[in-house]
């Protein structure tokens, strides 16, 4: 029994272990109301809290803003994540990539991060693409970042920009609405090739928690489908968040799952769920077609 408990402990672990924290969603930068009356601020203090605490590994950061600098200010010391920096656009070259990848390491209170990562793939593939991976890589062999790598959509061809640059990171969408990468063996490529895949997206912008007759009108379509999903995940006696985590968590291709959270209360739950093993659910009939429900531009319209 003991010899049991003490996996069960080391699984729960593992799977904490494997999350990360996207700064985007904190509602510094963003407008994002909070029932509580809490500033922002004093959410962030209690997210980074409580993921230090819980051993969460990674905190991927948005570049600019209020965001850098207020994570700066309260993030615990010594800083228990890897931090992720992303790069400014590239259409006014390399010099200003590099100055502002040396300001966001300023804003966030360190002389150095984990990563540096191209935000938009398109970048990369601009009359400045060339010169913006060569200044990335350079950032790298002065110590500055210990991985450079670029974030990608399915319709980015996330193998085809791997083979032409080789990435340390790529950072790609996958989720148990979303399996286009996993199904057409993207992923699993990725990984095969030694680059560390960062899954983001897990929750599809939050179209697994609507309930049906919250769901946007450009996602009619898609609207059986979520509530098929729903019932299915219902049967099998889980819930949407501890089925789209564990489903991303159990992605033998993904070495972390980024999740974005608004609130300390979010997070918390996202911790307790990431520590119960995965539901036994059939997740292959859970994967959305719907083109416009995984494109997830509807969640700007």
């Amino acid at each position: 029994m003991v010899g049991e408990f003490q996996s069960s402990m080391s699984g729960a672990n593992d799977r904490r272990a494997k999350l990360g924290l996207a700064a985007a969603q904190f509602g510094l930068d963003y407008a994002v109301a909070n029932p509580r009356g809490r500033s922002p601020e004093q959410e962030v203090a209690d997210i980074l809290q409580i993921g230090a605490r819980s051993g969460v590994s990674l905190l991927d950061t948005v570049i600019g803003g209020r965001s850098e600098r207020v994570i700066g200010e309260l993030m615990p010391r010594p800083c228990p994540f890897h931090v992720v920096v992303k790069t400014a656009r590239c259409d006014r070259g390399p010099d200003h990539i590099e100055a502002e990848a040396r300001a966001s390491l300023a804003r966030l209170g360190s002389d150095r991060a984990y990563a540096l990562l191209v935000e938009q793939a398109g970048d990369l593939f601009s009359p400045n693409g060339a010169a913006l991976w060569d200044r990335m890589k350079a950032l790298k062999d002065e110590g500055l970042f210990e991985r450079i790598g670029v974030s990608v959509y399915a319709s980015d061809d996330p193998v085809g920009v791997a083979r032409r640059f080789r990435p340390d990171i790529i950072q790609a969408p996958a989720s148990l609405l979303d399996q286009r990468l996993i199904v057409n063996g993207a992923l699993a490529e990725l990984a095969e090739m030694d680059i560390e895949v960062h899954l983001r997206s897990i929750f599809l912008q939050g179209l697994l928690f609507l309930p049906p007759d919250r769901v946007p009108a450009p996602l009619a379509n898609a609207a059986r489908g979520l509530s098929r999903v729903r019932r299915m995940i219902a049967e099998g006696r889980s819930d949407p968040l501890q089925a789209a985590l564990g489903f991303a968590l159990a992605r033998p291709e993904a070495a972390t799952v980024i999740v974005g959270v608004t609130t300390a209360a979010e997070l918390q739950a996202v911790v307790a769920a990431a520590a119960s093993p995965p539901p036994e659910l059939d997740w292959d009939e859970m994967a959305l077609e719907d083109p416009v429900a995984l494109d997830g531009r509807w969640a700007a319209a």
